[in-house]
């Protein structure tokens, strides 16, 4: 019951330990894959959607002569 009344996020307010360089690496290592993986994604199949969109949309505005 009393490990109930603990609230862990109290615990996130101390001091911060170092993290091994060779573990604060590999985490940015796997950062950078992940983003380049999500923007080569958004590259490829990102303007899908408005292409479909502007091929869609229909001109509601007369034609106005210049």
């Amino acid at each position: 019951m009393q490990d109930q009344d603990n609230n862990p996020f109290k615990n996130l307010q101390g001091d911060l330990k170092n993290v091994p360089p060779e573990l604060r690496k590999k985490v940015m290592d796997d950062v950078a894959a992940a983003k380049l993986i999500l923007e080569l994604t958004n590259l490829f199949t990102g303007n899908f959607a408005g292409i479909i969109e502007g091929m869609l949309k229909t001109n509601t505005k007369p034609n106005q002569k210049k």
